[in-house]
């Protein structure tokens, strides 16, 4: 907990958690506004858990959410009325404290100077000269000039954002490389199937964000509100400005938990688990040593979605360990798919078909979840077959493993970068952006119609970076990206069906078939799994060691 006082009556904060409000209490706070979404971090609380923590200290509690980056003029509003009507001191907190300091700078820029302002968040540790901008400019940020100027901006610090900071650096270390990231804790996401079902302790897929950003590459630790490319400008929280030659965006996906009705009420209890979220993952493995008996249901949204066999992965591992323990045959798998196969590349499915079977599990396609009633412990899917009436069903569960709907972050969606769908658009080739020439983009943000995976960033990346230095020493893109995606299916506890395809479901071995045939269980890819590719997820792809993907050179066009 680090609560930073900006007045006397007013403090802000990075995210609390449940265990910090009987010392909020002990310091005399009287109320706490929420100004951070549910749902926008992987190992964020809910607002219903400080809630519930915050009614037993005697703390009233208010709901006042704000996208990532974008305080409107309705915000500020809002956070006036509840300044009027909560009992103070009161504590507000958002991610890192900075939505909610821009709140208050807004909110008091109508009564106050604007140098008592400063003053004050300043002291606090928030810098807000970008608010007065804003203030003075009318309400809107100018980006005529910029608080910060860098060769390379990236935002995003995930899988894609590290790597290829540092195969840029590894080819120019003089670069002037910026990334852009509010998150304290980076995460190794391939790994939480794995901790669902057993096999890694949580704690082994985290590391401190500032252990992993490349040595060289400043970080900046703030969201981004906006992008104005016609500027070369990024407009972050708090109104400040940075500015770029050169843009890469790679700030992944939105997982979308309130798109379902009811889920987000019920997650971590009733049941209800996701290997999606960083402290949930446990609970999976939980809850699978516990159930004896009862229905399991496994579900999977609409493409696209980051590492699509990873609901299906938990539904493996679950019914393995149902069938070492004896406790198969009282169980009642269901595997719900709101698409209309099981894996999306042909060449896979007879391995795949064969664990179904041995589960006893039963797929039911083009069923989507829409409501979730915990206590119930019910699930309603709305189901559209092809050539029928849609229709919805409810079924009854003991335990539900949910893949949640995903999203382009909320940033990108209303951006110039984005296409139709919200996705940043680029050519799937050189991943340069189809409007902005000094543009990038990799990872799960973009549109290039490859598998949203871990292993797609790992190949991105060094395209990325050799285009980059390409364009700055004047020429064409050199290389391209060939769609690659691996997906390791584990389909029981020491074997692993080892997909690995491009564009159009094109099979691309990694290793010679007599070594490791992808469309066939095999130990051989469990090994990969389990103890080679977390090193070579920390120790080479995020470090610019480019094992096994290197970059392809561009085909050029027969003219």
């Amino acid at each position: 907990m680090e609560l930073r006082k900006i007045s006397a009556k007013i403090a802000v904060s990075p995210q609390i958690t449940a265990e910090d409000i009987p010392a909020i209490a002990a310091e005399g706070y009287r109320a706490i506004i929420c100004n951070r979404p549910d749902g926008e971090g992987v190992d964020q609380p809910s607002f219903e858990e400080i809630e519930a923590a915050a009614k037993v200290a005697g703390i009233d509690v208010r709901y006042l959410p704000v996208k990532s980056g974008i305080v409107g003029d309705d915000d500020v509003a809002a956070f006036g009325a509840a300044l009027d009507d909560l009992q103070r001191p009161l504590v507000a907190y958002c991610r890192t404290g900075t939505r909610s300091a821009t709140l208050w700078s807004l909110h008091e820029a109508k009564t106050r100077p604007m140098p008592d302002i400063l003053a004050a968040t300043k002291a606090a540790g928030y810098d807000m000269n970008g608010v007065a901008r804003r203030i003075a400019n009318g309400g809107k940020t100018p980006t005529d000039t910029g608080d910060a100027q860098f060769d390379v901006v990236i935002v995003g610090a995930g899988a894609g954002g590290i790597a290829v900071a540092a195969s840029l650096k590894s080819r120019k270390p003089g670069l002037n490389i910026a990334v852009i990231d509010p998150a304290d804790i980076h995460y190794y996401q391939p790994g939480w199937t794995m901790v669902g079902g057993g096999i890694f302790e949580a704690q082994t897929t985290a590391k401190t964000m500032g252990s992993l950003i490349p040595k060289g590459v400043h970080w900046l630790k703030s969201a981004v509100a906006a992008f104005e490319p016609e500027n070369n400008a990024v407009i972050l929280d708090g109104c400040r400005v940075v500015k770029y030659d050169r843009l890469v965006v790679c700030p992944g996906l939105k997982l979308d938990w309130g798109a379902v009705e009811g889920l987000e009420d019920t997650l971590g209890r009733n049941g209800v688990t996701s290997n999606y979220r960083y402290d949930l993952a446990p609970y999976t493995w939980e809850l699978v040593r516990g159930l004896k008996e009862g229905r399991a249901l496994f579900t999977q949204p609409p493409m696209p979605i980051k590492c699509a066999g990873a609901p299906q992965k938990a539904m493996y591992l679950s019914g393995d360990a149902w069938h070492r323990n004896g406790a198969l045959k009282h169980i009642d798998i269901q595997f719900m798919n709101a698409g209309g196969v099981l894996f999306g590349v042909k060449d896979y499915v007879p391995a795949l078909e064969q664990y179904v079977e041995k589960y006893g599990a039963s797929l039911n396609f083009f069923h989507n979840l829409i409501a979730v009633d915990g206590p119930a412990k019910t699930a309603t899917f709305k189901v559209a077959k092809p050539d029928t009436e849609p229709a919805e069903v409810t079924v009854e569960f003991d335990m539900m493993h949910v893949c949640p709907p995903q999203t382009a972050p909320d940033f990108i969606r209303v951006s110039p970068l984005a296409d139709a769908a919200g996705w940043v658009d680029v050519d799937q080739a050189t991943l340069r952006h189809k409007s902005h020439d000094n543009i990038w983009s990799l990872g799960d943000v973009m549109n290039a119609p490859n598998a949203k995976t871990a292993a797609a960033a790992r190949k991105q990346a060094p395209t990325v970076a050799d285009n980059i230095v390409a364009d700055i020493r004047g020429r064409s893109a050199v290389s391209q990206y060939d769609g690659y995606g691996s997906c390791p299916l584990t389909v029981e506890r020491g074997k692993i069906v080892l997909a690995e395809f491009g564009y159009g479901g094109a099979l691309k071995p990694s290793f010679p078939t007599f070594l490791l045939d992808g469309t066939k269980p095999s130990r051989a890819a469990w090994f990969l799994k389990e103890t080679l590719l977390p090193p070579i997820y920390w120790k080479a792809m995020l470090r610019g060691k480019e094992w096994l993907a290197k970059p392809e050179k561009l085909k050029v066009a027969a003219e």
